[in-house]
C-alpha cells in the first residue's frame, strides 16, 4: 500500500522524496508544513485518520518533501533565492510529481486534489491557481497565504508569480477561465496561533475573479495544530472523493 521513491530534480536542485499510500482512488497530494518531509503526514497520524477512505479505494494519497519550506525555515540564501525555490517547487509538482502520479495511477491527465496545512495550504492554493488544467480542488487548512512576512519585501518576481494573492488580480485568459470551473476551500480554526484573516483575504481575491471558493471558520476551539487538521481533512476529502 505504501511506496517510497526519490529522485533528483533540477527544478529545485535537490533530491526529492515522494511517498504514496493506497491502491486505487482519486489522487490527492497533501503538502507538508514548512519544515516537513514526505512522511510527515504519516508520523502526525493523518494517514491513520484517512484510513477508511484509502482502504475503500476512494483516495490515493501522495506527499513530498517541503524543499522550499526547508530553505525558508533555515534561512538559506537570500530572499530572491528562497523565492526562486518556491517557484521551482511548484514547477516540480506540475512537471514531475503529477506526471509520476498519472503513471502510478495508470490514468493520464487525471485531475488531482491538492491540500495542506499552514505553508502546505499556500502550496495547495498556488498549485490550483497556477495549474488548473490538472488540479480540480484545493483544500487549504489554516493557510498562511502571504509569504512576504518570511521572505521580506525584496524577494523579486519569483514570489509574485508563485503567490495567488499577488498574481490573481491581473490574471486573464484561458487559465482564469479554467479556474472559474474549479473550487477552493479555505478552512481555518480561530484558536491559538491561527490567522483566519489570511483566508478571508484570499477568498476576496478569488471571488473578485469569479473563482468559486468558500471560507470555513471552525471556531475558537480549533488551534493551528495537527489535531485540527486531522479532523478537517477526512471531512473534506470525504466530500470530494
Amino acid at each position: 500500500m505504501k511506496l517510497r521513491e526519490r529522485w533528483y530534480s533540477s527544478r529545485v536542485e535537490s533530491d526529492v522524496t515522494v511517498v504514496r499510500w493506497g491502491h486505487y482512488g482519486r489522487p490527492v497530494i497533501i503538502f507538508p508544513t514548512a519544515g516537513g518531509d514526505a512522511e510527515e503526514i504519516e508520523r502526525m497520524l493523518v494517514i491513520d485518520v484517512l484510513g477508511d477512505l484509502i482502504e475503500a479505494g476512494r483516495i490515493k494519497v501522495y506527499s513530498c518533501d517541503s524543499i522550499a519550506g526547508y530553505a525558508m525555515v533555515r534561512g538559506d540564501g537570500d530572499p530572491r533565492y528562497r523565492a526562486a525555490l518556491i517557484n521551482g517547487f511548484h514547477r516540480f509538482v506540475r512537471e514531475e510529481m503529477i506526471p509520476a502520479i498519472w503513471s502510478d495511477c495508470g490514468t493520464p491527465e487525471a485531475e488531482v486534489i491538492v491540500t495542506g496545512a499552514s505553508i502546505g495550504a499556500f502550496n495547495a492554493l498556488a498549485v490550483l491557481c497556477r495549474f488548473p488544467e490538472v488540479v480540480s480542488h484545493a483544500v487549504g487548512m489554516s493557510g498562511t497565504y502571504d509569504l512576504e512576512q518570511f521572505l521580506g519585501p525584496n524577494a523579486g518576481e519569483d514570489l509574485f508569480f508563485a503567490t495567488p494573492l499577488y498574481f490573481l488580480p491581473g490574471l486573464d485568459g484561458p487559465t482564469l477561465e479554467r479556474l472559474r470551473h474549479r473550487f477552493a476551500i479555505l478552512a481555518c480554526g480561530e484558536g491559538r496561533w491561527e490567522a483566519i484573516n489570511q483566508s478571508w483575504q484570499l477568498a476576496e481575491v478569488l471571488g473578485s475573479k469569479g473563482i468559486p471558493n468558500r471560507v470555513d471558520p471552525w471556531g475558537p476551539q480549533y488551534d493551528h495544530d495537527w489535531p485540527t487538521w486531522r479532523e478537517m481533512l477526512p471531512h473534506y476529502l470525504g466530500q470530494l472523493s
